[in-house]
């Protein structure tokens, strides 16, 4: 139960993790990270043709960005997960002023990831590919 209150993950996936790391928590959390990873290189190839287009202006209304960030489904599209991570990239790449897509995947989204990592988790999350098409800085 703990390990899935701190990583959202599906039941199965939690015992699973424990079992592989014999009741190891915190190597239970690595092990699921690195699977995580394993799907989203799956899910690669998938068609993303739903999603969002987020427009973000700045403090001073000097500059905006247009991030478009696809999932597979509409329902996705509607997640609060994915909609998170959509606003919160959007906000990164305006504070940054970027609007290549390989640069804002390597940008940091938190303390801890990258904006690919977080993708590569939600994507291990909810079980769609998703990618951040395009963006326009103006």
């Amino acid at each position: 139960k703990e390990l899935r209150e701190r990583t959202n993950v599906g039941m199965m996936e939690c015992k699973k993790a424990l079992v592989e790391t014999r009741g190891d928590i915190e190597a239970a959390i690595d092990f699921l990270r690195k699977s995580g990873q394993l799907k989203a290189a799956k899910k690669e190839g998938r068609i993303t043709a739903e999603g969002l287009i987020i427009i973000k202006t700045s403090a001073d209304s000097k500059s905006a960005i247009i991030l478009e960030i696809n999932c597979e489904t509409d329902f996705v599209a509607r997640d609060s997960n994915f909609v998170e991570y959509a606003n919160h990239t959007a906000n990164i790449a305006l504070q940054h002023k970027k609007e290549d897509v390989k640069e804002i995947s390597e940008l940091s989204y938190d303390a801890a990831k990258t904006v690919e990592q977080a993708r590569q988790e939600l994507v291990a999350k909810i079980g769609e590919n998703i990618t951040i098409r395009r963006a326009q800085l103006i």
